[in-house]
């Protein structure tokens, strides 16, 4: 038994022109990463190299979050529902905004504010971990509007009772 190497150790396993590679190029397919990631992810921390980016995105974020988005989106519902049930009873929308929309169609009303709430929750929840402003981090932010979306149905709550009293004396 030698301990030098034979000559096959030197030579190549394969040509070097031979590709060996049989898939397509994984980069190539976007919705199949982005559905494949969302239930196998691998980047669940931001890289440890300095200098690579600014921006980093991660496959994987935490329970709290998903927990927060889906708090805000049923608030969402709730929010357009009582407003609608307070613009019936004479009650006035003041995002300027989404006043114009209510005034065509109570279903483009509702389908806009629940696609503009979604998408900015989709967003919110991908930036987590960076600050906004270089000052508060956006994951902070998000618990901010569940706390301002607690808010306002407690304050549309109140008005429908006060309205509701008024409708029935």
């Amino acid at each position: 038994m030698s301990l030098m190497p034979a000559p096959e150790d030197w030579t190549p396993a394969r040509a070097a022109s031979t590709e060996r590679r049989l898939r397509p190029d994984r980069r190539r397919r976007v919705w199949w990463a982005l559905l494949y990631g969302s239930v196998r992810p691998r980047r669940r921390q931001l890289a440890r190299r300095a200098g690579d980016a600014r921006f980093q995105a991660m496959d994987w974020h935490g329970t709290h979050l998903w927990a927060a988005s889906i708090a805000i989106l049923i608030m969402s519902v709730a929010d357009a529902f009582l407003t609608l049930l307070l613009m019936s009873g004479g009650a006035v929308e003041v995002n300027p905004f989404m006043a114009a929309f209510v005034g065509r169609s109570v279903g483009v009303f509702v389908v806009l504010k629940i696609a503009m709430t979604g998408i900015s929750v989709v967003l919110m929840v991908f930036l987590a971990r960076y600050r906004f402003m270089r000052v508060v981090r956006v994951e902070v932010l998000l618990y901010g509007v569940v706390l301002a979306y607690v808010l306002l149905i407690v304050h549309e709550m109140r008005m429908l009772r006060v309205l509701g009293e008024r409708v029935f004396l």
